[in-house]
């Protein structure tokens, strides 16, 4: 085995380390809702999100393409050049996720992906490594409108549904439509895997390009579309609980009405962005859909400082992967060849093992997801206080003298 196999087989498994690290942070998106409300216990939620995502990284491959042909400018780079550029990337867009994922921030792990390959890119090629008309037409643009129409989709859609609804009691409204929510919910985990999958089979693809197993006009392997889906099925079923919880309790006090209009909304958008090969961020659609339904309902509460915390992690991912993105490809290209690649690896895998050690002292999961949200990630309860001051040891009783005796004479 040659030391370039080695390299492109390092960079596969990095691609499908992404593609988990995707499922488990995306998780929210198709589920936060639902768990929110009760309309599904929050181990049901993900396993079927799993499936539903391994289902639906089948049915297309438009995004993919995309991915493969539409960022980094394969004229300018071939072989092992193009492997290093791809590999910095993911680490780039993997780095990113976990970060976002510690603090419970939704973010967008497609924008971390392509920050991460255009950092590299630029670092290697210069700014004429970027495929720059494709980035604005296909990443940003859609990153600023799928926000914005999915929120304004998602508040019409609220309003309309307690307009409808406004003869029937609160008690069956909810009912009715926390069953509509599991169906609302489904949809939105299946358009997740058609948008979400196909862009590491995407990278994955550049890869082989650059190995020389197949061409640029190649079909896309079966055995990548299935590695992808596995990887990414296994990191939703995983659930992203940090993330899960400030979408669910942290931005919209919600209710099942707005849980199925949300969903709706977010799965309407993010299927047809995947049918026109559109990368969207699943992530805005779903957050924008969320606000929207808190906009829609008169009298609920939208929590406006945590949405403006999530705005600016939106605005600063792109940047942030891409300048990691450009250390990492530094790094390995200082050090050369295969043991560069695999120092950058070890750098990966200490970083990953230190934020999940981090995250582990202030645990979120199944069972404290859905706890009332009072301003922070972590609910109340479990935020260990300070220690309770010893217990002094009590001073003895002051003696007590004995009352004198009365000597009566008879």
């Amino acid at each position: 085995m040659n030391a370039e196999l080695i390299v492109l087989l390092v960079v596969v498994v990095t691609a499908l380390g992404f593609d988990f690290t995707n499922g488990f942070h995306d998780t929210g998106n198709a589920m936060a809702t639902s768990i929110a409300t009760g309309a599904l216990k929050p181990r049901v939620a993900v396993a079927l999100s799993a499936i539903l995502n391994l289902v639906g990284a089948f049915l297309s491959v438009e995004v993919a393409a995309t991915v493969a042909k539409g960022v980094v400018n394969l004229s300018s780079v071939g072989g092992e050049d193009l492997l290093f550029i791809v590999f910095a990337g993911l680490v780039g867009g993997i780095i990113w996720n976990l970060a976002t994922w510690l603090f419970g921030i939704p973010s967008s792990s497609s924008h971390a992906l392509f920050g991460g390959l255009i950092g590299a890119a630029i670092a290697s090629l210069g700014m004429n490594g970027v495929v720059w008309s494709g980035v604005l037409s296909k990443v940003v643009i859609p990153a600023l409108l799928a926000p914005v129409v999915a929120g304004l989709v998602a508040a019409a859609g609220t309003w309309l549904i307690y307009r409808i609804t406004r003869s029937v009691s609160d008690e069956t409204k909810e009912s009715g439509f926390r069953f509509g929510q599991v169906g609302s919910a489904s949809l939105v985990s299946l358009a997740h895997g058609t948008n979400d999958a196909q862009k590491t089979m995407g990278v994955i693809f550049l890869a082989l390009v650059a190995h020389g197993t197949i061409n640029a006009d190649s079909d896309m392997p079966f055995w990548v579309k299935l590695s992808c889906a596995v990887a990414i099925a296994l990191g939703t079923y995983l659930g992203g609980w940090r993330v899960i919880r400030t979408l669910g309790k942290g931005l919209v006090e919600i209710a099942a009405p707005q849980g199925m209009a949300a969903e709706a909304s977010s799965a309407a958008i993010i299927l047809t962005s995947s049918h026109l090969g559109l990368p969207l961020s699943t992530t805005h659609v779903a957050t924008g859909s969320i606000m929207g339904t808190g906009v829609g309902r008169r009298g609920a509460e939208v929590r406006w400082g945590v949405a403006g915390r999530m705005a600016v992690a939106w605005l600063i991912t792109l940047p942030s992967a891409a300048l990691v993105g450009a250390v990492c490809w530094g790094i390995a290209q200082l050090i050369g060849g295969l043991p560069g690649v695999l120092a950058v690896f070890a750098i990966l895998l200490l970083l990953a093992g230190w934020m999940y050690a981090r995250s582990r002292r202030q645990p979120i999961d199944s069972s404290n997801v859905n706890a009332e949200w009072d301003g922070g990630l972590i609910p109340a309860e479990d935020i260990p206080g300070p220690p309770a001051p010893p217990n002094p040891t009590p001073a003895p009783a002051p003696a007590v003298e004995p009352a004198p005796r009365n000597n009566v004479t008879a």
